[in-house]
């Protein structure tokens, strides 16, 4: 007989059973965001740096498209567990949007303050290397968010008794 985990402590829930920590789960959900987030980020800076763009509205697209997959990335295993569009959505935005918002703030912040970065080509390492860096430092920004929010019983807490697989 499996024991149930204490109810005192809201995040000891979702790790029961995994042999992990509210360190690890945070991590977890913290690339997990990134993913979506980076695809975003990537595809946004790579179109506007691509078009000419000016800063804003390349850092503007990239907000965009951060946030789209970020949701869409939450969202795929709720819908295959069967939630409608109209239940999953609520959910994915309840449980991402500060760490989205936190990972946007910091890494276009850190690709405004890099010398050169929007303006350098597709085919310069400081643009690639600029995106690279903003994405690390934005992951690492949101952890202590993500870490704080599942702690709570929210954040990536709130759609993990959906997904198939652990986190």
């Amino acid at each position: 007989m499996v024991e149930a985990p204490p109810r005192d402590i809201p995040w000891r829930g979702i790790i029961y059973g995994m042999n992990g920590s509210l360190n690890r789960v945070a991590f977890s959900a913290t690339l997990h965001c990134l993913t979506g987030c980076a695809i975003g980020e990537v595809l946004g800076m790579v179109i506007g740096t691509a078009l000419g763009w000016e800063n804003w509205s390349t850092v503007a697209i990239s907000v965009v498209l951060a946030f789209a997959f970020g949701y869409s990335l939450t969202m795929l295993p709720l819908l295959r567990a069967g939630l409608a569009f109209a239940a999953a959505a609520p959910l994915a935005l309840a449980s991402d949007t500060l760490s989205i918002a936190v990972m946007e703030i910091v890494d276009n912040t850190v690709m405004l303050l890099v010398p050169g970065a929007l303006d350098a080509g597709l085919d310069a390492i400081l643009f690639w290397a600029s995106l690279a860096f903003s994405l690390v430092v934005a992951g690492a920004a949101a952890f202590p968010v993500n870490r704080w929010l599942i702690a709570r019983g929210r954040g990536h807490a709130v759609v993990h008794a959906y997904h198939g697989h652990a986190h």
